[in-house]
This record gives structure tokens, sequence and C-alpha cells, in this order.
């Protein structure tokens, strides 16, 4: 059979022009992949995506103001119904909350996804649809309610009603004074300051709204006066007045139930430095000297509170919560499974107080008014104290309730004006 040869000069004359056209083919392939990716992932799809979530944030504090708008509709309502409001506004009230708790968890994911803009700028607006129409409901639910107590209810009754509503409250929260004697036989006044100030601004609460009631009843006696503003400012004054006694009353708590956890969880801070010492003696000599720093520092720390113990309970609670934290963090993999395990059930009571403590003070801090973030922070610390308190694993339960404790710091610092 006859070789068959092939001239060097013809094949690279075939082959060149080939080369050129697959080689430019793919070099504009990737060049169109590239700016694709780029287009989707750049300044300007990020900053649509941002533009959509600051939308959709704005959207949210709207329904959490409308929200709260409601409740005093309903107690309003309430009480021209012997207690029992409408079932427009109480469901209307139950879709609205859902939505709301909701939206702010997808609000808080669509904030971290590192998906593409384009993506979280579609989920952006698909939340916004549904808070628009959380709020619509709302503002529906208001005006019918509204027009209803225009036509049915007069101006006197629902100024009986609300003085029926301000005398229960009075009744209810008594004399706030013997709390705070107690308060002050029990700790230093540091420890319930927020609660003395909540309880002084529920006092100027209840006379405030006593005269919007005065008022009100002045003008439901006139048939050319409308008392529906009084009655609202009333209504306000009494929603405030209650919010600051639940402030006296959770802090009151607080305090009791730290002053009688205090001394345990200062046995059981020093039994978690024993045991970090325990462990240390197994280390590489350059890691047991790490970890003997934060140990040190932790027995001085200890130390220091102790001396704090019976004047500030909570505060003490606290700071032994964050001094196992830290020194879980320079435990690190030092520990076995087991030891992780035993140490995460020995800091959980502690830290679970710490954190209902530090929830409470960043609810009464965040009030309507409150920033986007301050409301953000608020519900992430909800979700994980709730998460902490569900968790079958000590170890995740106390990865929760520590990240509930800095959410809730976060949020109180940020609905705190800065004092200049």
């Amino acid at each position: 059979m006859p070789r068959l040869e092939i001239d060097p000069a013809t094949l690279l004359a075939w082959l060149l022009p080939a080369a050129v056209v697959f080689g430019g083919a793919a070099a504009a392939l990737v060049l169109i992949v590239w700016s694709t990716k780029r287009v989707r992932r750049g300044r300007r799809a990020r900053s649509k995506a941002a533009t959509a979530l600051d939308e959709v944030g704005a959207a949210l504090v709207a329904l959490d103001d409308d929200l709260d708008e409601l409740e005093l509709e309903i107690a309003l309502s309430g009480a021209l119904y012997d207690g029992d409001p409408p079932a427009s506004l109480r469901r209307a009230r139950m879709s609205a909350q859902h939505t709301r708790d909701d939206a702010f968890s997808t609000y808080r994911a669509l904030r971290e996804d590192d998906r593409l803009p384009a993506h979280v700028r579609r989920d952006a607006r698909t939340l916004r649809a549904r808070v628009d129409a959380a709020a619509q409901r709302v503002a529906t639910a208001r005006d019918d309610h509204r027009e209803w107590t225009r036509t049915h209810a007069a101006a006197a009754d629902q100024v009986a009603a609300a003085r029926g509503r301000l005398a229960a409250l009075r009744s209810r929260t008594g004399d706030p004074t013997a709390l705070l004697a107690e308060l002050a036989e029990r700790a230093d006044r540091s420890e319930w300051a927020d609660a003395e100030a909540a309880a002084d601004r529920a006092g100027r609460e209840i006379e405030a709204a006593d005269e919007s009631l005065r008022s009100a009843a002045d003008k439901a006696a006139d048939p050319s006066a409308s008392a529906l503003a009084d009655l609202a400012a009333a209504e306000r004054a009494l929603r405030s007045a209650e919010r600051g006694f639940r402030v006296l009353e959770e802090r009151h708590r607080i305090v009791v139930q730290s002053a009688q956890a205090v001394a345990g969880e200062l046995t059981g801070a020093a039994g978690a430095i024993r045991s970090a010492t325990g462990i240390r003696a197994a280390l590489p000599p350059a890691d047991a000297d790490r970890l003997g720093r934060e140990i040190d520092a932790a027995a001085r720390r200890l130390d220091e509170l102790r001396a704090q113990a019976q004047a500030r309970p909570v505060h003490v609670n606290e700071e032994i919560a964050r001094l196992r934290d830290r020194l879980d963090r320079a435990l690190a993999d030092a520990r076995t499974v087991q030891q992780r395990l035993l140490g995460a059930r020995g800091a959980l009571p502690g830290t679970l107080a710490a954190a209902r403590s530090a929830l409470a003070r960043a609810e009464a801090a965040v009030q309507p008014g409150a920033s986007l973030e301050a409301r953000v922070r608020l519900d992430a610390a909800r979700d994980e104290l709730a998460r902490a308190r569900q968790a079958h694993d000590p170890v995740a339960a106390l990865d929760d309730a520590r990240r509930a404790i800095r959410h809730a710091e976060d949020a109180q610092a940020l609905a705190t004006p800065l004092r200049v």
C-alpha cells in the first residue's frame, strides 16, 4: 500500500487559519462570559440591589409603626366592645404581625445573601409586595373601624371607655414606689435606674392621659367639636404608661432573679477556670502559655466581680457570661467534645439569663421612631434567644444565646441617642 505523505508546509497552511478562527472564538466566548459576570455583579447591579433593600427596609419600618397604631385602635375599640375588639381589626393585626415578623427574618437573610445582585433585587421586590399588602390590609381595617366608630359610637361612650382603661391601669399597677424601694434594698441604683426613669415617665403619661380625657369629655359635650384627637392622645399616653410599668416589672424580676443566681454563677465560673487550668497542663508549651494568660485574666476579673456581686448582681451575671465566652474561645479546639458539652451545660443558664436581661433593655430602648437597623438587630436578638431556648444541644444553645446578647446590645446602642 502506498504511504501517504503530507507536506508540512501544506499542513501548517491549513492548521494556522483554523487555530486562529477557533482560538478567536474561544477568546470571544471567554470575554463574553467574563463581561456578563462582571455586569451581573458590577457596581450598578449591586447599587440596584441595595436600593431595593433600602426600599423594603423603609416599608418594614412603616409597617411596624402602622402595627403600633393598629394596637392603639384595638385598645380603643376593645374598650368600646367590653374588651372584645372587632374581628376585622384582630385579623388584620394577626396577619400583619406574621408578615412583619417573617419579613424581618427574610430581610436580614437578603442583606447577607451572596447570590447575584439581580436575584437579591428580585426577592427584595417580592418581599416589598408582601409588606405593602400587609400595610394595605391594616390601613383598610383601620379606615373601616374609624368609619364605624364615627357612625355608631358616641364620643361620650368613647370617653367613658377610655376612663375605664385608665382606672384599670391605675388599679393594676398600683404604687410603683414599693417596687423601687425593694430594688433599692437589693441592688445598687445603677442596676435599676432605667426602671426608675420608666416609672417616672409612666406617671407623667398617666397624668397626660387624664388631662386628654378631660379635654375629650368637654368636646364630647359640644356637638360642633371632635374629641377624636384627644381620645387618641389619651390612648397613646396610656400605652406609653403601660410600657413604662412593664419595664419596671421586668427589671424588678431580673434583679431579683440575678441576686438569687449570682452565687451559683460565680461558683460555675470558678469551676470553668479550674477546668481550663487542667486542660492547659496537657497542651504544648506555646499553647499552654497563651491559655495561661487568658486563665490569669479570667481569674483576676472573677475576683473583681465577686466584690461587686451583692450590689450589682445583674451586671456581675452578664460579665460572667462574657468571661466564660472569652475563656471558651481561648480554649478553642483544646477541649474534647465531652468537655465542651459539660462546659456549655454549665454556662448556659447564666448566659440565657444575661440574654433575657439584654433583650429586655433593648426592647425598652427600641420604641416607635427607632431606626431600621435597631429594629433589625432587636428582631435578630429575639430569634436567637428563641432558638437558644428550643435547642437540644447545649453547645448550639450557648452559641445562640451569646449571639442574642450581641444583637440585643447592638439594638440598644443603635436606639439610644448619643449624649453630647
